[in-house]
């Protein structure tokens, strides 16, 4: 009976260390919140931890927002935790907009934490604005390339300036859409300068015209400035596209040349053709003319005087002809 008491003391007392040190980590939390003026029950601290919270960085977090002037309750942080989100640097970057003054609500700042987005770096990005290099350094291009009126190629480089809205960090665009903007922006402007030059004694006209598109609308920033950081000239794209376009105007020339030649060619064989059908008719025809003449005798319609007659004009026809001919060899030879 005496072993069994005994037995049971000890077992009493390793319970009661083990609920001691237990009750201990949970008081040594309770001690440093209430000291702290970050009232966290010690029933609470219990709950989270049955709920499998991180009840050290909840009670930490608790402890930095009502040191920063935070009114962030215990219920919200670890709810925040619960559904994923980073609460220290949730925290950091409401003390850091408090710190500057921006108005960065819990509801705000932990939706822009569960949607991906730092949302320190973009405090910090509000505080002290962002420099972006257009085009991307790490791009496939090293200059944003333009053509002006007069045909001259002009490479530049732009640095933009930027710093995050908060309001519209959660769905807004990011930095790639910036780039991509003021990089059609560039182009546009040089695109319409009547002469490259102008654009290099004035290179700060394009920042003029590319700010004053509203460039940042839709996206997670707002554009402070857009500076032109480098501009150098290209080709005569102007001249080698006039040169192309000769090349090409004089290739279909001669073409339509050749194609011409080809007609002339097809039309003259079809014309010699057309020729030797004809004398073929004309041969046809004479050949009909006996049997005509024939034919009229057997039917009575030409008499042998009529022949006689048309044979005596043949002859006179052909002796004309002859003679006409003589005569002007003899009119020749008198000329001489």
């Amino acid at each position: 009976m005496e072993k069994l008491i005994i037995a049971l003391i000890v077992v009493g007392i390793l319970i009661g260390l083990v609920f001691f040190f237990a009750i201990f980590q949970f008081l040594n939390l309770w001690i440093q919140a209430y000291f702290s003026n970050a009232s966290v029950g010690l029933f609470e601290i219990v709950a989270m931890r049955l709920r499998k919270v991180d009840v050290r960085q909840v009670v930490a977090a608790r402890i930095r927002a009502v040191q920063a002037g935070l009114d962030i309750s215990t219920n919200q942080i670890q709810t925040h935790y619960l559904a994923g989100g980073d609460i220290r640097r949730v925290i950091s970057a409401m003390i850091a907009a408090r710190g500057a003054k921006i108005n960065l609500p819990w509801g705000v700042a932990t939706a822009i934490d569960l949607a991906g987005r730092d949302i320190f770096e973009a405090v910090q990005t509000s505080v002290n604005p962002r420099v972006i290099d257009c085009p991307n350094p790490s791009g496939p291009r090293p200059t944003i390339d333009a053509v002006a009126k007069d045909g001259i190629q002009l490479k530049a480089k732009a640095r933009v300036t930027v710093r995050t809205n908060l309001e519209r960090l959660v769905g807004g665009a990011t930095e790639e859409t910036i780039i991509a903007r003021v990089g059609q922006g560039i182009v546009s402007t040089i695109g319409s300068a009547h002469d490259h030059k102008m654009v290099l004694e004035n290179p700060d006209d394009i920042s003029k015209k590319v700010m004053a598109s509203g460039l940042d609308a839709g996206t997670s920033f707002e554009i402070l400035s857009i500076d032109i950081a480098d501009i150098d000239v290209g080709d005569n794209i102007g001249a080698k596209l006039q040169a192309d376009q000769a090349n090409a105007d004089k290739q279909r020339f001669q073409a339509e040349a050749e194609k011409r030649r080809a007609l002339a060619l097809a039309t003259e064989q079809e014309n010699k053709a057309k020729i030797e059908e004809n004398k073929a008719k004309l041969v046809l025809a004479e050949a009909e003319v006996p049997q005509a003449i024939a034919e009229a005798f057997r039917k009575g319609n030409l008499g042998i005087m009529d022949y006689q007659r048309l044979r005596n004009m043949q002859a006179d026809t052909a002796m004309r002809s002859s003679i006409a001919g003589d005569g002007g060899q003899s009119g020749s030879r008198s000329g001489l």
